[in-house]
């Protein structure tokens, strides 16, 4: 399987006042993955773990640190790490597949989804983040096969850091890093390098390493997207350029304006090829999360947990004592029985569809066989997403709340849709 034909791709965005209509941060990713594969939501408690503790990621395994925080993740079902996620700091991470000059080794290392994750059980702030993650780049590497599949299929990538205060992008090249910092606006990242001349911070050997490999001169400005991109990309990854340059337009007309709504209608945008469904990949979770820069109010963080966005239900997650693990938007496991822990990996397939998957997949599929049902389902998600959205935004102007118990709201949300789709499938 070639780079060329199997490219993955994502949309990554974030909104900082005065860009934000309100006094809040706004993230928002679509995950663009293998179409048939299956993205989870799981939620992980703070934890303590002993002195000399290790723990297993995708393929290996690294130090553990004494605490870790309380996490919620979309992740493809096989694997450890997350394609995007929050903490109960208010810190979220999203990463994307890029390709650079600099080589990809075939290794067992660390996936940047991984790093997703491990960045999230310790940072608490996108600064500390980007740090953890950089560190974890020079002690581990990355590398492994991002995709369930016996021929392997490997990528760099880059990631769109944000909290309560400010946002970051890290870009890698192999171990070499560059990271810009953001305190206002807005900025989308789309499957390249994005980081010119305003470097926040870099790896000790960035430049020296460019310089080595005859990619800089040594004398002009140093441009990392200059210097480390690829000078021809592979084909499917031109559609990046035009997606990114349209995800700049709509966060740019929305300037002054943006909100978690307006987020949403930009990961539903299918002519821009944001919400994408084509060439075995599709969008297959998508997330959005809003960060009051009040620290009194609540983060606020919504999920679909289904492919599509334009035809899924965005709902409502919020940290607390109470929060437990929604059982319909959870893949069965396989224990050793999982192709990913058989040796070769990967040549067999499991069924890793979860509850709420499967019945708005059947939903949407018995919808596509008469117009006026399909009217009439889509009326129903939105209706039921409008009042989720009513409802944070009463959280989010401090209003308070009729649910009986927020710690359950994400749960609550769910168990509605999944009627909705059990009441059409009958």
């Amino acid at each position: 399987m070639s780079i060329l034909e199997y490219p993955n791709s994502c949309d990554c965005l974030v909104s900082l006042p005065p860009a934000s209509r309100s006094p809040v941060v706004v993230f928002a990713k679509n995950s663009d993955r293998p179409s048939l594969e299956v993205q989870e939501v799981v939620y992980y408690g703070a934890s303590a773990h002993p002195p000399g503790s290790k723990v297993m990621c995708t393929y290996i395994e690294v130090e553990q640190v004494p605490n870790t925080l309380a996490v919620l993740l979309s992740r493809p079902a096989w694997l450890w790490g997350a394609e995007m996620g929050a903490n109960e700091m208010g810190v979220c991470i999203g990463n994307e597949a890029v390709w650079t000059k600099e080589a990809i080794e075939e290794r067992d290392a660390l996936l940047g989804m991984d790093l997703v994750r491990l960045a999230l059980e310790r940072a608490h702030s996108a600064k500390a983040a980007v740090h953890i993650i950089a560190d974890l780049l020079g002690q581990y590497g990355q590398g492994g096969s991002c995709k369930e599949d016996p021929e392997p299929f490997m990528y760099h990538n880059t990631f769109l850091l944000c909290d309560r205060l400010e946002a970051y992008v890290l870009e890698s090249a192999g171990p070499y890093w560059a990271a810009e910092r953001m305190t206002e606006g807005a900025l989308n990242i789309s499957n390249q390098l994005s980081i010119g001349t305003s470097i926040w911070q870099e790896h000790p050997q960035l430049r020296s390493h460019a310089l080595a490999q005859g990619w800089w001169n040594g004398t002009e400005e140093f441009n990392f997207k200059v210097v480390y991109s690829l000078k021809t990309q592979p084909v499917r990854m031109e559609a990046a350029k035009a997606r990114y340059r349209a995800g700049q337009e709509l966060l740019q007309r929305q300037q002054g304006h943006i909100t978690a709504e307006t987020m949403m209608q930009i990961l539903r945008n299918k002519e821009s090829g944001i919400c994408m469904d084509s060439g075995g990949f599709r969008t297959t979770s998508s997330m959005v999360s809003v960060l009051p820069r009040c620290p009194h109010l609540p983060c606020v963080h919504l999920l679909t947990a289904t492919p599509d966005p334009s035809r899924s239900v965005f709902k409502p997650f919020m940290f607390g004592e109470g929060v437990t693990q929604v059982p319909w938007v959870l893949s069965p496991t396989f224990g050793d029985n999982d192709p990913l822990r058989q040796t070769p990996r990967f040549q067999t397939q499991v069924d890793r569809r979860h509850e709420l998957y499967r019945h708005h997949q059947r939903a949407l599929k018995m919808s596509e066989e008469n117009e006026d049902t399909k009217l009439n389902l889509q009326a129903k998600q939105r209706k039921m997403e409008e009042e989720n959205i009513s409802l944070v935004n009463n959280l989010l102007d401090g209003l308070g709340t009729d649910a009986p118990d927020l710690s359950d709201l994400f749960l609550h949300c769910v168990e509605k849709e999944l009627a909705l789709y059990k009441e059409e499938n009958n």
